[in-house]
């Protein structure tokens, strides 16, 4: 089978739904579908049924094949939400709810994992390991022992029964080939592993008390896991045989559908959260660990940060809104008269760490319009302050800046944050981190040339957006009022508030 004939699958666990492309290798979409996921979200708590993964991925799988009818499948790669974790017993069933990326329960585990030496976030794959198996491990373990100063009596042990650590693809991919699989070092890097040495840190893993055999093997994004057997293939439609291949964070997915992955190059997704993501040589350094670095499949760097703004906080203000109706009403608002720093759930991690933050907004919206304007404003003035803090850390940011995810599909507000960051933007014509499975999907089959090469020839750019100086100009002061207001509440350090204020030329022209 010649690539050129194959679609490529790319599947992606969101928050809100599955989606699933069938792509060509030139970046046409043969088919596509969805099906849609709920969670609870309570506090900080956010979970979700990690089965429902698994029907969502049938029902969107059937939907995407459907479509073209008899094109061979090349192979497939599965995306999640990076911090999403489970715990499963030795077949890979669940044992415990998923907790979500932002759930943010395990801020005390977290703290002994810092003692520990491990620069993780409050709301990463690690500290939640260690709650659940607080909650569910049966009090067996070595981590309930090790109380809150984070010394384990004892090196790690087996748990009883056996337990197994979880990505939210790992679960998925389970399904499809029949066998617990090893993990992409991408969704990974939340749990603690060390994408320099390629390993575990075994050592501050034992002084907290992880079990041994809790966290699974771990391979570069791209790797072949196995194949789809016969009964996953009538669940899902993918024809058995099908090559299934290590994936990545739904964030370096949506990197690789944007193709930035050229030194200095950036991706900004923006769902439910946003994410920036760029393309460097050499890691990115950040002693808070707001900013971290993944590693792609040929070992470059890929440095960005995942904020707790974005979509997610419009759809919990307006849930019945039509968007492109509320964008039409919103133009009427530039600046808005209040400024927001939309949180979708408390707690921000990028471009500052402040576990006790929560939505802002200064001043008082002018009606429904005016709030919209605010929150969608408020978006951009976080993005801007992202690109900022890599600014302050020496991050390249000389490449081109690509739109992607479900925000990327308004038009409006794609041109608004331009406007706002003062510099050009590109739009593909497909922004689904989808495509970016399917281009890593491509490159880990075919086993030859480069994943920017696969990734350049399926994304095709629809728009070049130019920001408008006089509206940029306009969104100068709110900004700053923002920056100020989010360094009095302490949550901004105030040395990353005066760069961001530095940056602010009259003209807007840096980059």
């Amino acid at each position: 089978m010649a690539d050129e004939d194959a679609g490529w699958l790319g599947v992606d666990l969101g928050t809100q739904s599955v989606r699933v492309l069938l792509v060509t290798a030139g970046g046409r979409v043969l088919g596509s579908g969805s099906a849609p996921l709920t969670g609870r979200r309570d506090g900080a708590r956010h979970e979700q049924d990690p089965e429902q993964w698994w029907s969502a991925l049938c029902t969107a799988s059937r939907a995407a094949l459907g479509s073209a009818p008899g094109v061979p499948v090349g192979g497939l790669a599965v995306c999640g939400t990076s911090g999403t974790v489970l715990l499963t017993d030795g077949s890979g069933r669940p044992v415990s709810p998923a907790l979500m990326y932002d759930d943010g329960r395990a801020a005390a585990e977290a703290a002994r994992a810092r003692e520990a030496g491990l620069a993780v976030q409050d709301t990463w794959a690690l500290p939640k390991a260690l709650w659940l198996l607080g909650e569910y491990g049966g009090g067996t373990s070595a981590v309930r022992a090790a109380g809150p100063g984070g010394r384990a009596p004892a090196p790690r042990h087996r748990t009883t029964p056996r337990l197994r650590l979880a990505h939210q693809p790992d679960l998925v991919i389970t399904r499809l080939t029949g066998e617990p699989p090893p993990a992409d070092s991408s969704h990974a890097l939340k749990t603690g592993y060390d994408l320099h040495a390629e390993a575990w840190p075994e050592a501050a893993l034992a002084r907290l008390g992880v079990p041994g055999d809790l966290l699974p093997d771990v391979v570069r994004p791209g790797t072949r896991l196995g194949e789809v057997r016969p009964d996953a293939a009538d669940a899902t439609g993918i024809p058995a045989g099908t090559p299934v291949l290590a994936g990545m964070t739904d964030g370096c997915a949506a990197q690789i559908a944007s193709g930035a992955l050229r030194p200095g190059s950036w991706n900004s997704v923006l769902g439910t959260t946003l994410v920036l993501k760029g393309a460097a040589r050499d890691p990115v350094r950040d002693p808070t660990g707001v900013v971290y670095n993944h590693r792609a499949p040929d070992g470059t760097w890929l440095p960005g940060g995942a904020s707790s703004v974005g979509a997610g906080a419009l759809t919990a203000h307006f849930p019945h809104a039509d968007p492109a109706t509320m964008d039409e009403r919103a133009a009427a608002f530039e600046p808005s008269r209040a400024v927001a720093y939309p949180l979708v759930s408390p707690g921000e991690r990028f471009p500052f760490r402040a576990p006790d933050a929560t939505a802002l907004i200064l001043g008082e919206p002018e009606g429904d319009a005016g709030r919209w304007a605010a929150l969608l404003q408020g978006v951009g003035f976080a993005e801007r302050l992202c690109l900022d803090y890599l600014h302050h850390l020496g991050a390249p940011l000389d490449g081109p800046l690509t739109f992607t995810g479900g925000g990327a599909r308004s038009p409006y507000w794609n041109q608004l944050r331009a406007d706002i960051l003062a510099r050009p933007a590109r739009v593909p014509e497909q922004t689904e981190p989808a495509l970016g499975m399917a281009a890593l999907a491509a490159y880990g089959a075919s086993g030859a040339g480069a994943l920017a090469d696969v990734a350049e020839r399926m994304v095709h750019v629809r728009t070049v957006l130019e920001p408008r100086p006089g509206r940029t100009a306009a969104f100068a002061e709110p900004y700053a009022r923002l920056v100020h207001a989010l360094r009095e509440r302490g949550w901004l350090p105030a040395p990353v508030a005066e760069h961001a204020l530095t940056r602010l030329h009259p003209d807007m022209g840096e980059s």
